[in-house]
């Protein structure tokens, strides 16, 4: 006679397969996800080192080029009355990095629902968000670092607070959605690319991954 598995063994191996793949297959999307956010991570450290460079070459004053921006301002009517997008800044940066990639989070890249892009960024910077004359309070356009922690201190904005120097105020972001606020579109509440937080690039150019309780979990 011929040996061969028997249809209980065959049934009996299947099921271990599948109860180590339901086991395994959350680590695996952990660790993929964990990768994700160290490579968005790193996109900001590089983007910072960018920024630090164009700073050197420009009297430490961060660009005013509001021109730029106005060009992809408010793209739908509907749109807000503050445009954090960030595309504005890609080639003010790339002569020091010779690399775009590095404005568009590895997470976002298949995401639709909130890859909101201008000129294939995905990061956001808020405080380059309007076009008002004179610069508003909360905007950076053509300040220095100190004097843009200063006046975002004085500008009584509930969504910096008061922040004691530059490397407590944001300057470039994840985009996110907090389920917070009401206007937010229901299936945008609480969403960002990287659970349960945000990577952030503050005014003094480091970076870091910090938890916010107003995105999903």
């Amino acid at each position: 006679m011929r040996r061969a598995f028997t249809l209980i063994e065959l049934l009996v191996v299947i099921a271990i397969i599948a109860i180590l793949a339901a086991i395994l297959f959350p680590v695996f999307t952990q660790a993929k996800a964990a990768a994700k956010k160290a490579a968005c991570l790193s996109n900001m450290r590089q983007i910072g080192i960018g920024l630090n460079l164009y700073l050197n070459d420009a009297d430490d004053r961060f660009p005013d080029r509001r021109d730029i921006k106005s060009i992809n301002y408010r793209p739908w009517t509907s749109w807000p009355p503050s445009d954090p997008r960030a595309g504005w800044a890609i080639n003010l940066v790339d002569p020091y990095l010779k690399n775009k990639e590095i404005w568009s989070c590895p997470m976002l890249v298949q995401d639709q629902t909130i890859q909101i892009r201008q000129q294939e960024s995905t990061y956001w910077m808020w405080r380059f968000d309007r076009t008002t004359d004179p610069v508003d309070l909360d905007n950076f356009w053509g300040k220095t670092q100190e004097q843009a922690a200063e006046d975002a201190r004085n500008a009584n904005n509930p969504t910096i607070g008061t922040p004691d120097g530059v490397s407590e105020v944001e300057l470039l972001v994840d985009p996110y959605f907090p389920k917070t606020i009401p206007s937010v579109q229901a299936n945008l509440k609480g969403k960002t690319p990287h659970a349960g937080g945000r990577n952030r690039l503050f005014l003094d150019l480091h970076a870091k991954w910090i938890r916010d309780i107003r995105t999903n979990p």
